[in-house]
């Protein structure tokens, strides 16, 4: 099940669920709730938006340290992760993510093509809790490309 349910699916084809001012047409990830957030539109309502799979490294870093909660890390001892800027060129935006398990800032470059994955964050008794993370496109982990 998704760690937050709404914000992306779980299919073969994982895709980012946003919406879309119906005045304006401007794109918004996580959706827009209430009213249109670009100041030239007074736009109250929306559509569902599927955004693109695919986009560009725009900046990355990683997370030396564990963060403070909610976020919830893997029982054991922590273990550093990247985070990626992906910019959505059609939807231009650029959305902030995870990068996938097994890939590090050494496997990441500014301007790279990432794509869509899903991963479990962690798993209690009763699910699964995914979220969504960037993967280098066509690169291999664990000997499976992806």
């Amino acid at each position: 099940m998704p760690a937050i349910e709404g914000w992306f699916t779980i299919d073969d084809e994982p895709v980012l669920l946003g919406n879309r001012c119906t005045s304006c047409r401007t794109v918004y990830f996580p959706k827009a709730s209430f009213f249109c957030r670009n100041p030239d539109c007074d736009g109250e309502e929306f559509e569902e938006a599927r955004l693109s799979r695919r986009g560009k490294i725009w900046s990355y870093t990683d997370a030396q340290y564990q963060p403070p909660s909610p976020f919830i890390a893997p029982p054991g001892d922590y273990q550093p992760f990247a985070h990626a800027a992906v910019e959505l060129a059609e939807e231009q935006m650029v959305i902030l993510g995870q990068v996938a398990s097994g890939f590090g800032v050494a496997d990441l470059e500014v301007g790279q093509e990432v794509e869509l994955i899903v991963e479990e964050l962690y798993s209690d008794d009763e699910h699964d809790y995914l979220v969504y993370k960037w993967k280098p496109a066509g690169a291999e982990r664990d000997g499976v490309r992806a």
